[in-house]
């Protein structure tokens, strides 16, 4: 059950004083290992929550009640170790070394238990309380690994939990543990050389400062993202003599220094593992293993991917049809039938009813048109998340991308685009090289459509035609790679970047969690996306009645009409873009549907509104990661370029249909 917090608690939330009375429970762990599931169950929030790395992108925080005191729970996106390689991990740790949080959570999908226990190795020593909560222990029994939890905390001398975290079991034990976490017995030794100089280097370290044995050997390490932390924090002369200090330490210390750390831990993780872990040999791998690798197979791959497509496709053509059929005949219908029987005067029929009626344009757009298909497609595509297809799409996709200048650590921020383009931009701040970033965000702002727009655009293309639907589709891929190939010809790379990263197999999705993550953003759409409908209606409305409107359809007619070949009122979809694409790509449904757009029409309609109107939330997402200027020349060449093509598009479709 979802835990109603009172208004106080919110009020905590959001940084009112009080805050900082609160002890602070930071959740960390390799990605995909469930820590989202598990800040879900002990806070009663929501946050997205999904079968691949990279769901979560910055720290969410809320309050959860623990015998009746109350605790500040951060969720945090995935952590590999301490000495960190991407702006996450970054932000995880300065997290971590700057606001001391009192108890440590560390999720470990049981599957990967060595990479994880590597991680644990470097978090007890920051001598913080722990627990540590085993997720996935029903996948990997049946692979033969099972982890004995009460071996592995009296090994450790830690609370240890068993979580099933997508059912909420293991939540009450979980709380239990938060409020008896403890430091570890278990620590890993270095040898006497570098023991020596990290508490010599510590002992050099500012007196106020937390967890100066970590730190030290960080410092011991090379760390620059470290000393960079300490000259924020102390100063430039103070960072600098922190740095000389630790030059001469590390001159006492013979040898590789990296390699005597990952020896020790890597010792240190086979003593663990050899008290806690059994490793069983199974009977031969199973459905899921057998269609995890198809999936990834540049054969095998492709008729998996079209019979996915295939789904989503009659999915969101009859389903949401259905809905939407129903919708019409129990709201719709009713409503507009006893509006128009109180013959108001024009000026408020039209205002309620009209082309750009509240109702009609606003209201009905939204749970009658747009609502039906967005449910129907929001819960196929969170099937397809946490079935763990769409991590192992990313592997069947890479040859492609990579022919257009993206590499590997890029691919995933792409495929994200089909979900939130947001959220995608956000998510190519793991990307250390501008090139490589650069090109990714354009693209993901360019010709993918997010899962609002692909939803409703599969709606519009199926009364059209399944040609349509290929013609459309072929273009804004022809458009994607096309775009690709043409920015890294021209940027050129200075640095070459590796990649590596953790595919999760495929699973049968739990029905619950994705019935839950579909509610959720349902409610979402609902609270971001119904108030601009409305707002967006009355606008439309008010520059209608002004002469404003029509005005701007005569100034647009040569581009509207004789470039791309669209009726003169498809400028009322191009301005409802601007506010909210599920918005415009409603109306274009609506416009299908009365028979005001032809075969070719309805095509260019469809690619011009998924290429030509990055929405705000991502414009500013690219600001945020590329920089104003960038984001700003980088919108302006996607908007003219796209009406160069979409002309360009309705030429050629014409030519071909001979009209």
């Amino acid at each position: 059950m979802p835990v109603n917090h009172t208004e106080n608690e919110k009020n905590l939330v959001s940084g009112l004083p009080g805050t900082a009375n609160m002890k602070k429970v930071a959740i960390v762990g390799l990605p995909n290992t469930g820590k989202s599931q598990i800040f879900n169950n002990l806070t009663g929030e929501y946050n997205i929550v999904a079968n691949y790395p990279g769901t979560t992108i910055e720290m969410k925080r809320s309050v959860a009640r623990i015998n009746d005191k109350l605790y500040e729970v951060i969720d945090t996106p995935g952590l590999h170790c301490l000495y960190v390689h991407s702006e996450e991990e970054i932000a995880v740790r300065d997290l971590i070394l700057a606001e001391a949080p009192e108890v440590i959570v560390q999720c470990i999908d049981v599957g990967q238990y060595k990479q994880s226990f590597l991680l644990t190795a470097e978090l007890l020593e920051l001598e913080t309380p722990m627990v540590l909560v085993l997720n996935s222990m029903d996948n990997s029994t049946r692979k033969g690994i099972k982890i004995d939890s009460l071996k592995l905390e009296q090994t450790l001398g830690i609370p240890v939990v068993e979580s099933m975290s997508m059912r909420g079991l293991g939540k009450d034990e979980l709380k239990a543990a938060i409020v008896k976490a403890r430091h570890s017995t278990l620590d890993v030794k270095y040898g006497f050389r570098i023991e020596t100089a990290i508490t010599e280097l510590a002992a050099e370290l500012p007196f106020q400062l937390e967890f100066k044995h970590k730190i030290a050997s960080l410092l011991l390490l090379s760390d620059p993202f470290v000393e960079k932390f300490l000259e924020k924090r102390f100063g430039a002369e103070r960072g600098a003599l922190i740095r000389l200090e630790a030059n001469k330490c590390r001159r006492q210390v013979r040898g590789n220094i990296h390699q005597v750390f990952m020896d020790r831990r890597s010792r240190w993780v086979e003593h663990v593992s050899a008290a806690a872990v059994k490793k069983e040999n199974t009977a031969s791998e199973g459905f899921s293993y057998h269609l995890t690798q198809a999936s990834r197979d540049p054969i095998l791959g492709i008729p998996i991917f079209l019979f996915l497509m295939a789904v989503v496709y009659l999915g969101v053509v009859y389903v949401s049809g259905a809905l939407d059929t129903f919708i019409n005949f129990l709201v719709v219908r009713p409503v507009t039938g006893a509006i128009t029987a109180l013959s108001l005067p024009l000026f408020w029929n039209d205002l309620l009813i009209g082309n750009h009626g509240i109702l009609t344009l606003g209201l009905f757009n939204a749970i009658c048109t747009v609502l039906p298909i967005l449910s129907v497609f929001f819960f196929i595509f969170g099937c397809f998340e946490d079935s763990g297809y769409i991590t192992n799409f990313t592997v069947f996709s890479r040859r492609l991308f990579e022919k257009i200048g993206i590499p590997g650590n890029a691919i995933t921020s792409l495929v994200l685009g089909f979900g939130c383009k947001t959220m995608a931009t956000l998510s190519t701040r793991s990307l250390t090289i501008r090139k490589e970033k650069f090109i990714a965000v354009f693209l993901i702002a360019f010709a993918i459509p997010c899962s609002a727009q692909l939803g409703i655009s599969m709606a519009i293309l199926a009364r059209v035609g399944l040609s349509a639907f290929l013609i459309v589709f072929g273009v804004l891929a022809l458009c994607e790679m096309g775009a690709g190939m043409i920015l890294n010809a021209i940027i050129k790379r200075k640095e070459e970047s590796f990649f590596i990263q953790a595919i999760p197999p495929m699973r049968f999705p739990s029905m619950r969690a994705v019935f839950q993550k579909t509610y959720h953003r349902i409610v979402d759409f609902l609270k971001e996306a119904l108030p601009i409908f409305l707002l967006s209606a009355v606008g439309l409305f008010a520059f209608d009645k002004t002469g404003l409107l029509g005005l701007t359809k005569q100034a647009l007619m040569p581009l509207v009409v004789g470039w791309m070949g669209l009726p003169k009122d498809i400028i009322d979809v191009f301005l409802l873009a601007f506010a909210r694409r599920e918005a415009a790509a409603g109306l274009i449904l609506k416009m299908v549907d009365a028979g005001a757009l032809t075969y070719v029409q309805s095509i260019v309609a469809v690619v011009v509104t998924t290429i030509s109107f990055p929405c705000v939330a991502n414009v500013v997402a690219i600001g945020r990661e590329m920089g104003w200027k960038t984001a700003l020349a980088m919108t302006a060449l996607i908007f003219v370029s796209s009406f160069v093509l979409v002309g360009a598009l309705n030429g050629a479709l014409v030519l071909m249909m001979g009209k």
